[in-house]
């Protein structure tokens, strides 16, 4: 207890002490997801155990059964003997990420539309664009690229059918670090005034318009990436997480 105070009176002054509780692995998990989320943690980043635990004021094991949820979820990639690390998709797996969501998210824009109770209450995702939209306004980089990615996992959910948006969210996570990573710095990756096309559309009960604008959405998402592997710069796990 002695050797973690230092850490603790650290990690609570910068606002991330997390006690050691079900709750504060939640917590934890979420930190760093939203963290991964919104690129202060890059991909390739190294998420060493014991900073970590010093940063968050936890023992290692908690950081322990963090660390596997997040590789389950696909943003995080742990090596044997190395540890735990923001995974780093390549551009062959960016490309098949966005074949892949092209196969899924038409069909998913479709199935909304045509079923009139489900689209019978947009609210939500009107709510969701124009907080998209609130956010590019004030130039909040990282929150965009955070509400895109949870606009397109909203849609899914949206849909009923939970084994595709199980498939949505890992799809979405990975497509965060595939922006991350490849994102063109003077090219929006995800504009957001066509994810309102789409809401009109799935309003109008236009399964065919709301499956060609989703299609081409994700063309434009893709097509603004540079997919050419980018040189490692290290990362401040504490700046990053505070």
């Amino acid at each position: 207890m002695t050797r973690r105070a230092p850490a603790l009176r650290a990690a609570r002054k910068n606002g991330l002490a997390v006690e050691d509780s079900g709750a504060g692995e939640d917590a934890i998990y979420e930190k760093l997801l939203t963290a991964i989320f919104e690129h202060r943690l890059p991909p390739g980043t190294k998420l060493g155990e014991d900073r970590l635990a010093g940063i968050f004021g936890v023992s290692r094991a908690r950081i322990r059964s963090v660390l596997p949820r997040l590789a389950h979820e696909g943003v995080v990639r742990l090596e044997p003997n190395r540890g735990a690390f923001v995974a780093k998709p390549s551009v062959a797996e960016a490309r098949d990420v966005f074949e892949t969501r092209r196969i899924l998210e038409p069909a998913i824009a479709q199935k909304l539309a045509l079923d009139r109770g489900r689209r019978s209450d947009l609210a939500p995702l009107r709510q969701h664009v124009a907080a998209e939209a609130r956010a590019r306004a004030s130039g909040d980089t990282r929150a965009v690229v955070r509400l895109s990615g949870e606009f397109h996992v909203l849609l899914a959910e949206r849909s009923g059918n939970e084994v595709l948006a199980k498939a949505m969210r890992e799809l979405a996570s990975l497509t965060c670090l595939i922006i991350a990573l490849y994102d063109k710095p003077s090219v929006p990756s995800c504009l957001g005034e066509e994810h309102g096309l789409i809401v009109d559309a799935l309003a109008a009960g236009d399964g065919d318009r709301a499956a060609r604008l989703m299609t081409e959405h994700l063309n434009h998402v893709e097509g603004n990436l540079d997919l050419v592997l980018p040189d490692d710069a290290p990362v401040d796990l504490e700046a990053a997480l505070r």
